[in-house]
């Protein structure tokens, strides 16, 4: 009995100290995470910023263009084929990489405004969010709807205002207009010296070192020279007028401005500014180490059941994102998967929520844009890509241990409805195909005719955009050309109750009934008269802009 025991307190300790070094494991892991995204509006300058943070992280060698020129490689974060043609983000990537022994995880956005629900769902994904402005704009429509997005979830903003080698607005004007048109308060980490032509660098407000930049061979690091404020030698190389004015202006702050907190910028109620030049890279550098500073690691995620810790011993990540063909020559569908808690291991076994299945996952790619690697484990803050053979879809919940459910990722209402005609029966197979994994991804929203004998299905977008980019990937991706018929729909509602619901109301008028992929009954209107109508002739029908989160059931295919 006493040998039982003993052994079986051997046992038990043994148990502890496999457990006690494991926790030790993860919160390290959890402590070097940084996940963040970046939100501007078309032109700001994203893509560029995105390739200079790569470059300064010593992910890349030589940072690309956004547009090409001769044998000058494309952007390292733009892989569609339509992406480097028209040098815009339309699709969202994850870039990963170290830094000074954080582990980075980059979640590049679309810019253009058709692409918006994409980079609505990525902010699902991340933690902390970089708002980039233009210096000579300013505060841009798309920047402010993301904004709002940010300030749903908590998000902490970081902002860079870009484009300070050009012509642009006075800085002093720019930090009035987000304080008081996004209703944010700002701290200016550093301020700049000058502005276009007669752009020297920026003071750094902690320090007070002035730190010159000169403009480096394109694509290249600049040069950093870093001088205390009162050192002689400033004059010869900065105007006196320039230095000034920074200098009274930035002591016009210290007055009158808010006191550097950084709980206040954890809660997304005050953001720190950072001035520079993505493409000359002016302030890159010193922005990337203070936001590494002073960013949150991965924090407590939402459940149906709570807050779940990235501290749970258990694994637990979500899907927010899916994409097809990233390696056109192996026709791949890859998941994207946010880890929450625990850790992640290769050819673990994970629960799937709305199914109810055991997935083994066997084949997990660590993503660096179109570049893969096998992922041996992940940790919170990471996002690993899953082999998707169509058992995935945006929000799904993968978990071991304890059930969890992450809160879905909404559809928003499309503008645009246009039906998707196949001109040539044989490739209706291909066609087929293209349809059901451009609409798993989230690329358009597809919606059916109640009329079973009605094939075609309905393409919903936020932009026109988006439309060309399905023609465009069905044409290169699965050789079928197609033929968009605009239906003269602007407004989409889906209905709350149900198809119960729209029963007991009756016959409606004005409107086309029409489903989504989930079976759900989905209201479109010609304008927002005849949706107003509507609700006034049937105020029992309770009509959503938001489609309702999915649990337990798959999508219908064409």
């Amino acid at each position: 009995m006493k040998s039982f025991s003993s052994e079986a307190h051997q046992k038990k300790s043994s148990v502890f100290s496999v457990d006690g070094e494991f926790q030790k494991q993860l919160k390290e892991a959890v402590k070097r995470r940084r996940n963040f995204a970046i939100i501007s509006h078309p032109d700001a300058g994203k893509t560029t910023l995105t390739e200079k943070l790569l470059l300064y992280g010593g992910a890349i060698q030589q940072a690309g263009a956004v547009k090409a020129r001769g044998e000058q490689r494309k952007v390292t974060s733009d892989w569609m084929e339509l992406e480097k043609q028209r040098g815009i983000s339309i699709t969202s990537t994850v870039l990963q990489f170290d830094y000074n022994e954080i582990t980075i995880n980059l979640l590049d956005t679309p810019g253009h405004q058709d692409f918006s629900e994409d980079t609505y769902r990525t902010l699902a994904a991340a933690d902390n969010a970089v708002m980039l402005e233009d210096a000579a704009k300013g505060l841009e429509p798309q920047t402010r709807k993301l904004f709002e997005v940010c300030r749903l979830r908590n998000i902490p903003i970081f902002t860079f205002i870009n484009k300070m080698d050009r012509p642009g607005l006075e800085p002093l004007s720019l930090l009035d207009e987000i304080e008081s048109d996004l209703n944010l308060s700002t701290y200016a980490f550093n301020w700049p010296i000058g502005s276009g032509d007669l752009f020297r660098g920026v003071i750094e407000r902690q320090t007070r070192d002035v730190v010159l930049f000169t403009r480096a061979e394109r694509g290249k690091q600049s040069i950093e020279r870093r001088l205390k404020i009162d050192d002689p030698e400033i004059t010869n190389l900065v105007e006196k007028e320039l230095l000034d004015k920074a200098i009274e202006e930035l002591e016009l702050l210290e007055e009158a401005g808010a006191p550097l907190d950084i709980d206040l910028i954890r809660a997304g109620e005050l953001t720190p500014i950072f001035f520079g030049s993505a493409m000359t890279n002016f302030g890159v550098k010193p922005f990337l180490d203070s936001f590494l500073n002073l960013a949150q690691g991965p924090v407590a995620r939402m459940a149906h059941d709570g807050a779940v810790d990235p501290m749970r011993d258990t694994f637990t990540g979500f899907v927010f994102k899916l994409q097809a063909n990233m390696d056109p020559r192996h026709r791949d569908r890859v998941a994207f998967v946010r880890v929450c808690s625990g850790r992640f291991e290769k050819d673990m076994t994970v629960n799937h929520a709305r199914t109810g299945k055991n997935i083994r996952l066997s084949r997990p790619q660590k993503i660096f844009a179109q570049d893969r690697s096998v992922v041996e484990d992940a940790y919170p803050g990471d996002v690993i890509g899953l082999n998707n053979p169509g058992m995935f879809a945006i929000g799904d919940t993968l978990y071991t241990g304890k059930h969890t459910e992450y809160e879905g990722i909404p559809c928003f209402s499309p503008e645009i409805f246009s039906w998707l005609r196949n001109p040539n029966p044989s490739s209706f197979k291909n066609f087929k195909k293209g349809v059901n994994e451009l609409r798993e991804e989230g690329a358009v929203q597809i919606l059916y005719d109640t009329d079973q004998s009605k094939r075609d299905p309905i393409l919903a977008a936020v932009g026109q955009l988006q439309l060309e980019v399905v023609q465009h990937r069905l044409e290169s991706e699965y050789s079928v050309e197609t033929i968009v018929e605009p239906m003269g729909y602007q407004v989409a509602r889906w209905v709350s109750g149900g198809w119960s619901s729209l029963d007991e109301v009756g016959r409606i008028f004005n409107c086309k009934t029409v489903q989504d992929s989930w079976q759900r009954p989905v209201l479109l209107f010609k304008n927002k008269w005849n949706l107003n109508q509507l609700e006034q002739d049937h105020p029992s029908l309770k009509l959503s802009s938001v489609a309702p989160v999915v649990s337990g059931v798959n999508p219908i295919t064409l």
